[in-house]
């Protein structure tokens, strides 16, 4: 009766260890590889620059006394970063149109391995 796992294994402490089965290989396959830009970073940064070209041509022209010149930043803040996000995902995808003309096509191997069976599981 061995229902309790390595508790009643006979087998010496130094070889607990399962032995792997050995990997299945298959035929070449051509892979495409690139580096694409991550558009959503290029987005970001974009809306982050269209903040501070706000800012800075908000702070080139006198702001009205009753309105004050933080509502002005604010207001003029959603043009800017729309602009600024719509001009990094403009970037974005030309450096990602340019990256694909700048692909290389590789042979590639795939490999399947069984996973090891889990301690305590029963082996079919």
């Amino acid at each position: 009766m061995r229902d309790n796992g390595t508790v009643s294994d006979s087998t010496p402490a130094g070889d607990a260890a399962p032995q792997r089965p050995a990997p299945q290989q298959a035929q070449p396959e051509p892979v495409t590889v690139r580096r694409a830009p991550k558009i959503p970073a290029f987005m970001a940064v974009g809306a982050v620059l269209g903040f501070f070209a706000t800012l800075i041509v908000t702070g080139l022209f006198p702001a009205d006394e009753n309105v004050g010149f933080a509502t002005l930043v604010a207001y003029f803040s959603i043009y800017g970063i729309t602009i600024g996000v719509l001009i990094g995902a403009i970037l974005g995808v030309i450096l990602d149109r340019r990256s694909r003309k700048r692909a290389r096509t590789l042979q590639a191997e795939r490999e399947t391995v069984d996973p090891a069976p889990v301690e305590g599981e029963p082996e079919q």
